[in-house]
């Protein structure tokens, strides 16, 4: 009998860990709206004496902003509980420049307020001869915004992106994201940029650091930012299913992007987390069943939505043991539509 590689929990993340580092969109919210069960899941957390931190690659807000958002939505955020990849990218320029340094701010307000409180001088255009560049999300990002900082880039200067998540959740549906607008400067500057957002380790640490916690989890909905991000900061990490990432992504993950738990949505920081284990060429976890047969994974016990996550933990264990031996390259598995993913079934393997 051999245990999977997921992590067991019998009580629940909540009670394991002492800070929950939380991403926003795709976890918490999309756009202004909360995800279901989030505020609720989120609150439980912190009556029961969990800390949280929100960590967000998303640029384009403040601090204050964000916190005032999840204000509305019900959670007492303070601002200094929010860790933003604007400021991230602005303390890196500081540490590379020097305090006084002059930056052309692409992005939302959140990238130029980040610089200024980082003590860095905002220009307006390239013309302004900027040392750096900090490029971040911005719903009013423009063609003009994008050929300054290109303009600026190929002269010199240092170009630093908040992130370079490639597309973003929104109510009507995914979005591009900064990493979109980033890839059109570095096409037409012939360079790439430095990264200080997820999956750099900064925000992580910067979240423990601020609680002094010891165990922190990190909650998110990207395996190449979230989930990465955490591995890179030495912290443990949960997956929901609630934003950009599919049980067919996370049957595909390679070892770098695997969480060490999975979960629909936020209410499984109160669950608790079974692991799968191997009985000759099946993986069973709770009531489900992943067998192989014939070089194809056939699934079954999927019953609810605690056997359909049973499911894919057995799943998962069974097709990461074999792509990590190089025996296969993943399995094609049906995914019932819907904000929380349910996941239907698996198919054969490709």
């Amino acid at each position: 009998m051999t245990e999977g590689r997921w992590r067991r929990i019998d009580t629940s993340p909540a009670v394991e860990h002492d800070l929950l580092v939380i991403d926003l969109d795709g976890v918490v919210y999309v756009g202004p709206d909360a995800v279901p069960g989030s505020v609720e899941a989120l609150t439980s957390a912190r009556q029961a004496g969990t800390a949280w931190a929100f960590a967000t690659n998303n640029a384009s807000r403040t601090p204050d902003e964000v916190a005032a958002h999840l204000r509305e939505l019900g959670l007492p955020v303070d601002p200094d509980e929010v860790v933003t990849s604007s400021q991230a990218a602005a303390v890196l320029v500081r540490e590379r420049l020097g305090a006084g340094a002059r930056v052309l701010a692409v992005g939302g307000r959140g990238v130029a307020e980040a610089c200024r409180r980082a003590g860095l001088e905002i220009v307006d255009t390239a013309d302004d001869a900027p040392a750096a560049v900090v490029q971040g999300y911005g719903r009013h990002v423009a063609w003009t915004d994008l050929a300054e900082a290109t303009v600026a880039v190929r002269a010199g200067a240092l170009w630093i992106a908040t992130n370079t998540d490639l597309t973003i959740p929104t109510p009507r549906g995914v979005m591009p994201g900064n990493g979109s607008l980033v890839a059109a400067v570095a096409a037409a500057a012939g360079v790439q940029p430095l990264v200080a957002g997820k999956p750099q380790p900064h925000l992580f640490t910067t979240a423990a650091r601020r609680t002094g916690a010891r165990r922190p989890l990190v909650v998110g909905d990207r395996l190449d930012t979230d989930i990465a991000g955490a591995a890179a900061a030495g912290q443990a990490s949960l997956l929901v299913l609630t934003g950009v990432t599919r049980p067919d992504d996370l049957l595909r993950a390679d070892a770098g992007h695997r969480p060490d738990l999975v979960a629909v949505d936020l209410a499984g920081l109160h669950d608790a987390h079974p692991v799968a284990v191997r009985h000759g060429d099946s993986w069973t976890c709770g009531r489900a069943r992943a067998s192989w047969q014939d070089d194809r994974l056939v699934g079954s016990g999927a019953d609810g939505d605690d056997g359909a996550l049973d499911l894919l933990r057995a799943g998962c264990a069974a097709v990461w043991e074999r792509t990590d031996a190089g025996d296969v390259t993943g399995p094609e598995i049906a995914v019932a539509p819907g904000p929380t993913a349910r996941w239907a079934g698996l198919g054969s393997i490709g």
